[in-house]
């Protein structure tokens, strides 16, 4: 299976990104850019963005990156995240993009950034980096 649809496949698993209303937008080898539009169950009670909504689609967007590198064979999971917010996130909707630093046999490493977008403007509002893990020979079910 191709890596596009491969990455696809798997996002249409995840029943949390489904429940959050969560899109995938960009895939290429070593980033993806995932969006979250904004509605009342995804804010917290200023109308911001919640910081878990931020950080999920932060998550799966580097998980999904690494994952465009891995061989078909093979799984992520998250070994770690740190994830800073720099300002309340509101607007249309939040941009996760994640982007591969280094990508090893076992261990990659991504970095994330997550921006609120308005319609005259977008504000980096998280940034953070993650550590993966490849499992390989267990394929995602």
């Amino acid at each position: 299976m191709e890596m596009e649809a491969r990455v696809r496949d798997s996002f249409e698993r995840q029943g949390l990104m489904h429940h959050l209303g969560a899109q995938l937008t960009e895939i290429a080898p070593g980033r993806v850019h995932i969006i979250l539009p904004s509605r009342p169950e995804v804010t917290q009670q200023h109308g911001y963005f919640h910081a878990g909504a931020t950080s999920a689609i932060a998550d799966s967007a580097g998980g999904y990156a690494a994952y465009t590198l891995f061989p078909e064979d093979s799984s992520v999971l998250t070994v770690e995240y740190k994830i800073n917010l720099l300002a309340p996130a509101e607007g249309t909707h939040l941009e996760a993009i994640g982007t591969v630093l280094k990508a090893g046999r076992t261990l990659t490493i991504c970095r994330l950034e997550v921006y609120a977008i308005q319609p005259t403007n977008r504000t980096l509002t998280a940034t953070g980096q993650q550590t993966l893990i490849r499992i390989d020979k267990r394929p995602e079910r």
